[in-house]
């Protein structure tokens, strides 16, 4: 369950990239393309070059961010920059951030779950959680810092607040 669980993030990742840009059949297109080119991807990794990724981290956010990128190359036309749907409202915003808080609480689970022994899963965990709250001191920081009404800006909020977690799990 929990290798599936990582192959359905990394179509998460993905559909970040072109959200408000493609159709329910597209994204149903995408996604079962994505999780066998993943599953594939992930196999090659471990099994030919004895990759080690023990939260799956690397695999899955490199993976899931360069499929998206080459999904919203094909998908591009001058129409989608005028689209209604392009940027972010207070909804989704909201909606976001929940997603970003459970996330970030969930994070420090995914990251252990595959360790091998019990202090390894400790220290993943705990060194989760401490990477995980200076990203989010330094974006709650510098979001205010660099806004010019000295406002929290909530993107760099939901985006930064994670990335403690991405960079840790890849270490």
């Amino acid at each position: 369950m929990l290798l599936n669980d990582f192959a359905a993030a990394t179509f998460l990742i993905s559909f970040g990239v072109v959200i408000g840009k493609t159709s329910p059949l597209q994204l149903i297109a995408m996604s079962l393309i994505e999780i066998v080119l993943f599953v594939s991807n992930e196999s090659i990794g471990r099994d030919l070059f004895g990759a080690i990724d023990a939260g799956d981290t690397i695999f899955v956010h490199t993976f899931g961010a360069y499929f998206g990128l080459a999904c919203s190359r094909v998908l591009y036309t001058k129409d989608v920059e005028k689209s209604k749907n392009e940027g972010s409202g207070y909804t989704s915003d909201l909606f976001s951030m929940i997603g970003t808080i459970f996330l970030w609480m969930f994070w420090p689970s995914f990251n252990s779950a595959t360790a091998v022994d019990a202090v390894a899963q400790q220290r993943a965990i705990l060194n989760t959680y401490f990477s995980l709250c200076a990203c989010v001191v330094s974006a709650f920081a510098m979001s205010a810092l660099l806004n010019e009404h000295r406002k929290f800006v909530m993107e760099h909020i939901q985006n930064a607040t994670l990335a403690g977690g991405v960079a840790i799990g890849a270490v």
